[in-house]
């Protein structure tokens, strides 16, 4: 089966309970809840896999993953979404540092938390910002990711050096101050960060789906992840989220995610509704 016949062709219910024994396995087996993610998704990336590894069917590809610890991990870094970049959405980062920053500059410290931070940019974005605003010395960034693969890539603190004129481009349109020169160095084909601003921050692996709490928050910024969790799993990671934000501590999420519909919409106020910036307020 070719992948625009699976995009045309409605799931039957073969299909559906396929998929979800192989879902179900990977959480009983491994430890890795895939469960609630949205089911179109689920599927696309599950014939990518089962194409991937030469095999006919979904129920072939769930035999292969729970004997073959490789394969398991081939099909886990299939489900991650892994799409980030430095000062992602310029907007974003220019509306925290307006309505932010002000609030944070009396805090006597600072913990932010980057759930989903895939290798880590938002991160570095994060650290180069809050520098340019006085406030990094006083502040520890807390990376997170389910993808232990991305993780360790995020620990290598650089990127490819064919990205540096886009998040050049980035810095500039989010209101950054100096320039990325001041960030960045260049080694042979990678651009290595600064040793300042990964000193600040903590990378470690950390699973929304499954994991609790592990600190209190005065920024949580979880963008363009729970776009991929059904409704179930998003109240989830609502509770999750408000549960380790301090009292007025502030939330973002990304462009097309929000509060409206989930449990919590009560509990913040909106401060920019075009960059989904919210003060947790009760």
């Amino acid at each position: 089966m070719n992948m625009i016949a699976i995009e045309k062709e409605p799931m039957n219910e073969r299909e559906l309970l396929e998929i979800e024994l192989l879902l179900e396995a990977l959480y009983r087996y491994y430890g890795v809840d895939f469960r609630n993610y949205v089911m179109p998704t689920i599927r696309r990336r599950v014939w990518n896999r089962i194409q991937a590894e030469r095999l006919k069917t979904i129920s072939g590809l769930q035999e292969k993953v729970l004997h073959d610890r490789l394969a398991f991990k081939r099909l886990a870094n299939d489900f991650s979404i892994n799409v980030t970049e430095l000062f992602r959405d310029p907007s974003f980062f220019k509306a925290f540092r307006e309505q932010v920053v002000p609030q944070l500059k009396d805090y006597p410290r600072i913990r932010i938390w980057h759930a989903g931070c895939s290798t880590g940019e938002e991160a570095y974005s994060m650290a180069i910002l809050l520098h340019e605003e006085g406030l990094l010395e006083k502040t520890r960034i807390y990376a997170t990711d389910m993808n232990e693969a991305v993780i360790e890539e995020a620990k290598l603190e650089s990127f490819p050096l064919d990205r540096m004129a886009a998040y050049a481009h980035n810095y500039v349109q989010a209101g950054g101050k100096n320039s990325m020169k001041d960030y960045v160095s260049v080694t042979n084909a990678r651009a290595e960060f600064k040793a300042f601003l990964g000193e600040k921050i903590t990378f470690a692996q950390h699973n929304l789906a499954v994991d609790e709490s592990f600190n209190e928050f005065h920024v949580i910024i979880c963008r363009n992840v729970m776009i991929y969790f059904n409704s179930y799993l998003q109240n989830r990671v609502h509770e999750l989220f408000y549960q380790s934000l301090s009292p007025s501590g502030f939330l973002g999420l990304g462009h097309k995610e929000s509060m409206t519909f989930t449990s919590f919409t009560d509990c913040y106020k909106e401060m920019e509704p075009n960059e989904k910036l919210y003060r947790k307020v009760k």
